[in-house]
């Protein structure tokens, strides 16, 4: 291994976490992540799995086209700006309360957003939606590393937790397409008004109680936290919050503003949100290399992106662009099946449904072998495959079977999501401090979020600049506009393989038994 990540690893294990030492019954720590990998289900059906049937609300509630990616990036927007905030409190005061608390949040607000009549009130609810898993996934990490201390255990069960995002997918796909088409053709389920797509949000908000409920009775009692000082950065929380909030917001909303990136307020609010972050690093900086008792410790240590020789960085980058992968080719795929090919909800879900299957399969060789497989042969083998789900997208054949490119792309798509996620949470978990679990876990979910909304933005963009230069009598964007979008899905996961191969060479197995010891 390379000696600085060997190091690295070795002073962290040698800071006790009394915590993660706490003896269990097999059965209760087997429910413990099934609960943790329940809350994972929740979130990716939440945030993207429920893009199956967003045309029928855009058809129901009169919601421009180009308007439907709001739906998944408002969640994406709340939630990937409060999780280093809420992971920090998490691992300060509790991360028990963090995942009960948010678990309920987010079931109340899906019970909003299925009584909702009309399209701004469902904009709003799905923005303050993120909140909720915002609170409950670095939880749910943090929880993870304390349960289980490095050893086959705990790969055991982040790979657990990582295949909850490709059920999570199905979830929200299958089952919601499922509700969304025949829930409408039950009278009894009609006459109370679950008919149609508000069906699917009831169901997630049962799921979200059921969390709950496993949360209160499976996981263990918060206790102190570690850290000596127990202040809270509350500058820098704000200034990277609003940071956030900007740069999101302009990344989801550039290519549809009146003048697209031209337009005033999007170029005034970037300036902004840039700035803000650029405020929050160097504050961060003062707060870590001038400590002062009148001032709180930083809310995120600038020296994490420097641990194993930058290797933490590094994968926290490979995290971000491969989920702008993954998410926009998802994205631009539903809609090629609905819009373009104008299938049903339930027949375009079909045709995602070996995702599930493959995913679930990616997660149990990922337990197998994370223990003797180097960090670079997974994580690029994984973006490799998953660009070239992209890239089938990039050249498919309307008339060709749905063998010959639909369903390789799907087997293949998660692979990269599951790898990345998997073995970059393992990662991530080895070189961060037991007191800092969670905020390492939520910086690690920011830049998945951050990467939704970035890869939703960016392949948006040559999917317009296509599509205004041919349009349909039907005014229906034309193939080569979604295959415009699918090369943009390529082009990033191509070159998350690169920054693998590159940076990664030399990481030994991040999945051992045991903690390694310094040579």
């Amino acid at each position: 291994m390379d000696s600085s990540v060997q190091s690295d690893l070795t002073q962290v294990a040698e800071v006790p976490d009394a915590t993660s030492t706490q003896q269990r019954p097999a059965w209760n720590s087997v429910l413990l992540v099934l609960t943790c990998t329940l809350a994972m289900i929740l979130n990716t059906a939440s945030a993207a799995g429920l893009s199956i049937f967003y045309p029928v609300i855009g058809a129901d509630l009169a919601v421009r086209e180009e308007l439907l990616q709001w739906l998944t990036s408002a969640f994406s927007l709340s939630s990937g700006c409060f999780l280093l905030l809420f992971g920090r409190l998490a691992d300060l005061y509790g991360r028990k309360k963090m995942y009960v608390g948010g678990t309920l949040y987010l079931g109340i607000l899906h019970l909003g957003c299925g009584f909702a009549q009309n399209s701004t009130t469902l904009f709003v609810l799905r923005g303050l939606q993120g909140l909720g898993a915002a609170a409950f996934i670095p939880a749910c990490l943090g929880i993870l590393a304390q349960a289980f201390p490095p050893s086959r255990a705990r790969s055991a069960a982040f790979a657990t937790f990582s295949a909850g995002a490709p059920l999570g997918s199905a979830v929200g796909t299958q089952i919601g397409a499922v509700l969304t088409e025949y829930t409408s053709a039950f009278p009894p389920l009609s006459c109370l008004t679950l008919a149609s797509w508000r069906s699917t949000f009831y169901l997630l908000a049962g799921i979200s109680l059921l969390c709950a409920i496993g949360g209160l009775l499976l996981i263990d009692a918060d206790l102190p936290s570690t850290e000596p000082d127990r202040r809270v950065d509350w500058l820098g929380a704000f200034l990277v919050t609003v940071g956030l909030v900007f740069v999101v917001f302009v990344l989801s909303q550039g290519s549809l503003a009146s003048n697209g990136w031209k337009t005033g307020y999007i170029i005034a609010l970037l300036i902004v949100g840039v700035l803000f972050i650029t405020l929050f690093i160097a504050w961060q900086y003062h707060l870590e290399s001038s400590p002062d008792n009148r001032h709180p410790p930083p809310l995120m240590k600038l020296s994490m992106w420097t641990r194993a020789k930058g290797k933490f960085a590094v994968v926290q980058v490979i995290a971000f662009l491969q989920w702008s992968s993954f998410i926009s080719w998802n994205f631009w795929g539903q809609l090629y099946y609905e819009n373009y090919l104008h299938l049903s909800p339930v027949h375009a879900a079909l045709r995602f449904l070996p995702m599930a299957i493959a995913g679930l399969a990616c997660n149990v060789f990922v337990m197998l072998v994370v223990s003797r497989m180097p960090l670079v042969v997974l994580i690029s083998t994984g973006t490799l495959l998953t660009g070239l789900a992209g890239l089938l997208f990039a050249i498919i054949r309307p008339s060709a079977s749905y063998w010959a490119y639909g369903f390789p792309s799907t087997i293949v798509s998660v692979c990269g999501a599951d790898f990345v996620f998997a073995a970059g949470t393992l990662f991530v978990a080895k070189v961060s401090l037991p007191h800092e679990q969670s905020l390492a876990g939520g910086l690690f979910q920011t830049l998945t979020q951050f990467g939704t909304a970035f890869g939703l933005a960016i392949s948006t963009i040559p999917f317009n600049s296509v599509a205004s230069k041919s349009v349909s009598e039907e005014n229906e964007a034309p193939l080569e506009a979604y295959k415009a979008a699918q090369w943009t899905s390529f082009a990033l996961a191509m070159f998350c393989t690169l920054l693998a191969v590159v940076f990664l060479r030399r990481v030994e197995p991040v999945g051992t038994d045991e903690r390694r010891k310094e040579e």
